[in-house]
């Protein structure tokens, strides 16, 4: 059977000073905010119709960066707890050891949404369709990171293209992260994209964001068939993972928002 070895990637890209250093997984971070800071910039100047400032952009990505450490430290805890951090409570603030909850993410920014919109009286839908135009990008490195930091990866299979992670076991396993990065990243933003540009999705407030929703959650359900699960519970006799779990919510409200974005576009 024909595997790939891991490749030794050093995690630290190179120490800056001490216990300071540019590791991957910040550089993903770093790339992610950065890229959908610039990103945001361009919509909202090709789309005036989402009333959003370079000043509201900027405001509100401070907000989103606090709300995604926040948010997916706190979702790891408990959504994935080991209990580990009682043991080391500083742990949790280790954000660059990894250990963060994509779902976790999700709802310290929908609460990040909700704040600023009211705080700065503006669009709650149009703010959210242009940010989670961009999200992909972000879901694109992180995934890229995992796969460097040895984490995150799939189950055991006797595919040709299977790779040995060295703390899997050494058992060929899925490059679940790769397949995460191709779909969550890569092919939702072409959708995102496609939905934008050539339907003039941003004129139905809500649209993009129930597009982004729906995507991220379905992609989610399918590629858990092949990562190595956390944890897995029974609903009605049925396995599903953890990751499913969360990522059913997504599903249907992302459902909800595009059946609803003719009200939402005359409210």
């Amino acid at each position: 059977m024909l595997t790939f070895a891991f490749p030794q990637i050093d995690p630290v890209i190179f120490q800056i000073y001490g216990p300071l250093a540019l590791r991957w997984y910040n550089l993903a971070y770093i790339l992610g905010l950065a890229g959908g800071l610039f990103y945001c910039r361009f919509l909202i100047k090709r789309f005036p119709e989402l009333n959003l400032t370079k000043d509201n952009l900027d405001r509100f990505f401070t907000w989103a960066i606090l709300a995604i450490l926040m948010g997916g430290r706190l979702g790891e805890i408990l959504f994935y707890p080991d209990f580990s951090f009682l043991k080391d409570g500083w742990q949790v603030f280790r954000v660059w050891e990894g250990g963060m909850s994509f779902h976790g993410a999700v709802i310290g920014l929908l609460t990040a949404f909700y704040l600023f919109s009211r705080k700065y009286k503006i669009s709650l839908f149009h703010l959210g369709d242009c940010v989670t135009a961009v999200a992909p990008l972000g879901l694109f490195f992180g995934r890229i990171a995992n796969f460097i930091n040895d984490e995150l990866y799939g189950r055991v299979t006797p595919v040709s293209w299977a790779v040995i992670f060295p703390s899997g076991g050494y058992l060929p396993r899925h490059p679940s992260q790769l397949y995460e990065a191709f779909l969550e990243g890569f092919v939702l933003f072409i959708c995102l994209q496609t939905a934008v540009f050539r339907f003039n999705a941003f004129k139905k407030p809500g649209l993009v964001s129930g597009i982004f929703l729906m995507g991220y959650g379905v992609s989610r359900v399918f590629i858990e068939f092949f990562r190595e699960p956390d944890r897995v519970f029974h609903v009605l006799t049925v396995p599903i993972t953890t990751g499913q779990f969360l990522s059913l919510p997504m599903i249907l409200g992302g459902m909800y928002l595009v059946w609803a974005k003719d009200r939402l576009s005359s409210s």
